[in-house]
């Protein structure tokens, strides 16, 4: 039995106990030790993205493997591991084309005929969300789901690595390929804006703008690399970034996921910048490039989860963290128990601080 909390109905999460199967032959059960409370799940507890229920949320976690299915060859039992949602099969046109974010891994997920992975009271099936499903004490994933990291590498931050840095680093390194020199501002300082405004320092951004309404994020911001902020209710918050960089910024990047920010990452571009949105928009949200932006070369790009590569991106972070490039503390706000994980969406939902992670005994 797996302590598990469950999303029933939308508005909020019960704790609960769920019952996984037996590892598949691609299979790999995982003893879960943190997990990071990402927007993205606030979208599926909201309802404002539909999904079957009753299911388990939480998709940003590290862990220790307790078994693997008979042909799992990338982890074994005792192995350190950060799962990552963007699961890939590794032989569609996607993954044969280095694409591996944009696969949609039919073959990583268990077959309508199979016996489900979670189950509840002696068989009722519980809906797993992003093949993770990871506010429980266990995980039964794919192994194309998750990679081995470094051992040294303290896992309640190890867990943020698996969407929050994976999805704004990538952005830095893999979608938007920052040239060192380059302006790039930084629309919204969460979990992912953070860790992108401390990605383009580390890619050597000449300046690095962040853009949010609240001075407290701001200053996170600062400490995380940021070279200026940016109030973005100011009405002169557009002008504001033009006369910083004398024109506009090389990269625009959207990390919170509302209408108004990406509206703002096109108008803050430079003749050929380039937009990319990373935040999960309304679902009838449309974002788009006038016809003096298309004159004047600009791009604009949607870029799911950094376009990462992750089974090479991950080790690469935590090597980054462990040598002093990566700050990952500053990113987190606090460590709740699995119990008070719904107090942790009501902090995230007023805003003023950083990452909350489920630390589990």
């Amino acid at each position: 039995m797996a302590k598990a909390a469950i999303l029933e109905q939308v508005g909020g999460l019960t704790i609960g106990e769920v019952e996984l199967a037996d590892p598949a032959p691609h299979e790999v059960l995982i003893d879960t030790k943190a997990c990071g409370l990402c927007h993205s799940d606030l979208h599926f507890i909201d309802g404002a993205y539909p999904h079957p229920l009753p299911a388990i949320p939480g998709h940003e976690a590290a862990g220790v493997v307790r078994a693997v299915g008979s042909e799992v060859k990338t982890v074994k039992p005792g192995d350190h591991v950060v799962s990552c949602l963007s699961a890939f099969c590794g032989h569609c046109e996607f993954c044969v084309t280095g694409r591996m974010a944009l696969c949609l891994g039919g073959d990583t997920r268990r077959a309508q005929t199979a016996a489900p992975r979670i189950t509840r009271n002696g068989g009722e099936l519980v809906a797993q969300m992003l093949n993770l499903s990871a506010f429980a004490d266990q995980m039964l994933i794919h192994e194309h789901a998750c990679v081995a990291i470094d051992k040294d590498m303290p896992l309640d931050r190890a867990a943020v690595i698996g969407c929050a840095v994976t999805t704004g680093a990538g952005a830095i390194f893999n979608a938007c390929s920052v040239v060192p020199g380059e302006t790039v501002a930084v629309i919204g300082c969460g979990g992912v804006g953070l860790a992108t405004v401390n990605a383009a320092k580390i890619a050597g951004a000449g300046k690095v703008i962040a853009i949010d309404p609240l001075a407290e994020k701001r200053q996170l911001a600062e400490v995380l690399g940021a070279t200026h902020t940016v109030d973005a209710m100011a009405d002169d918050a557009v002008e504001q970034v033009m006369k910083i960089t004398g024109g506009g910024v090389h990269h625009a990047i959207e990390a919170v996921g509302r209408q108004a920010s990406a509206d703002l990452a096109v108008k803050v571009l430079r003749r050929g910048g380039t937009a990319t949105i990373l935040g999960m928009m309304p679902l009838d949200c449309k974002v788009g490039l006038g016809a003096m932006d298309l004159l004047s070369g600009k791009k604009l790009q949607g870029a799911i989860m950094g376009m990462n590569h992750f089974p090479v991106d991950l080790p690469r972070l935590v090597d980054f963290y462990l040598r002093g490039l990566l700050d990952l503390d500053t990113i987190i706000a606090e460590r709740i128990p699995l119990e008070k994980i719904n107090e942790g969406f009501e902090k995230m939902k007023q805003g003023t601080s950083a990452r909350s992670v489920v630390v589990f005994d």
